[in-house]
């Protein structure tokens, strides 16, 4: 599927992968979005939340978001930005309690979930080690099954991970009349789920080949990862004929700089280290809603890391038990 002509100029290169996976997230997002605006709900967090941890506003600076632009929309991506954690986790730990895999698979999941809670940073090999063992574990498995558990799953795991004052953010710019996307290398389909549940408009997410309504355990293109997801929100923009200049996009990973710097209004959310840095050299606005972020810092003791495993590891033994 080559690139669409229509397309406006990219600020970063892509590989044909990317701008695949990119585009097929468009579609699957533009075909999936509520087809009517979310109800108003009040926000979790007082409009103080919108001031920044980077430079003071000045009483000159207009109001953000814009009320009525719908040339603009907002961007958020959904692991350590959104929710807590990795949305690909919780959802294998779903799986594993109805028996789509077995006990040794489990304390794969929970070595890597324990793993990016420690680090907090999205390593590419172990995200990609762990979407490989989603996609091996959906494999055969109907499109609707799977959206029917991520439902459950949403509930049990997800729902109480959302960071308040993110969602708040969210709120606010759909509370100014803009449609409001998660970006992420989440599948899809719970990608989707979790918009749905937050009362956002829709979700770019990695796109899992499917035929007839049965997974066929391979990828449309790449993960939605780093600058596929840049070509994901480029795609989308174009085809809902936004102003990227006038939109905003939040994340938490330097990974995501390509889809940052496609906007006017990057947000660095719960920010990495590098990411830190990358939104203070080029006055990006910061926003923190960690507890004690300085005192957990990315060089966690080993002797934590540790306590965090054999945490995992005994709850997923005591799970093990009970089911017996």
């Amino acid at each position: 599927m080559a690139a669409l002509g229509w397309l406006p100029p990219r600020r970063r290169s892509a590989t044909a992968r990317s701008v695949l996976a990119g585009e097929a997230s468009a579609e699957a997002a533009r075909k999936t979005a509520l087809a009517e605006a979310p109800p108003f709900t009040e926000p979790e967090t007082e409009p103080e939340a919108l001031t920044e941890e980077g430079p003071d506003r000045t009483p000159e600076e207009p109001v953000f978001p814009v009320a009525g632009d719908d040339l603009a929309a907002a961007f958020f991506d959904l692991d350590n930005t959104v929710m807590q954690g990795a949305a690909i986790f919780h959802f294998g730990r779903g799986l594993y309690k109805r028996e789509f895999f077995r006990r040794r698979e489990l304390a794969r999941f929970a070595w890597q979930q324990a793993w990016f809670r420690l680090a907090g940073v999205e390593d590419p090999e172990h995200m990609q080690d762990a979407r490989d063992s989603a996609l091996s574990i959906v494999k055969g498995h109907k499109v609707s099954e799977l959206m029917s558990i991520g439902e459950e799953i949403y509930d049990e795991y997800m729902a109480e991970r959302i960071w308040p004052g993110t969602r708040a953010l969210a709120q606010a710019h759909l509370d100014a009349g803009q449609k409001v996307w998660l970006v992420t290398a989440a599948p899809v389909e719970t990608a989707t789920i979790i918009a749905r549940r937050l009362g956002l408009t829709g979700a770019l997410g990695t796109v899992a080949e499917s035929v007839d309504g049965i997974y066929t355990g391979r990828l449309v293109g790449e993960p939605l990862h780093g600058p596929a997801k840049a070509e994901a929100v480029r795609a989308l923009a174009a085809a809902e004929g936004l102003d990227l200049e006038r939109c905003a996009a939040y994340s938490d990973s330097h990974n995501d700089i390509p889809m940052l710097s496609l906007v006017g209004h990057p947000y660095a959310i719960n920010p990495d280290t590098k990411l830190r840095k990358h939104a203070r050299t080029n006055d990006w606005r910061l926003r923190d809603y960690r507890t004690g972020r300085k005192a957990v810092k990315v060089g966690v003791p080993a002797a934590a890391g540790v306590g965090a495993i054999a945490g995992g590891a005994a709850a997923a033994i005591a799970l093990h038990r009970r089911r017996k």
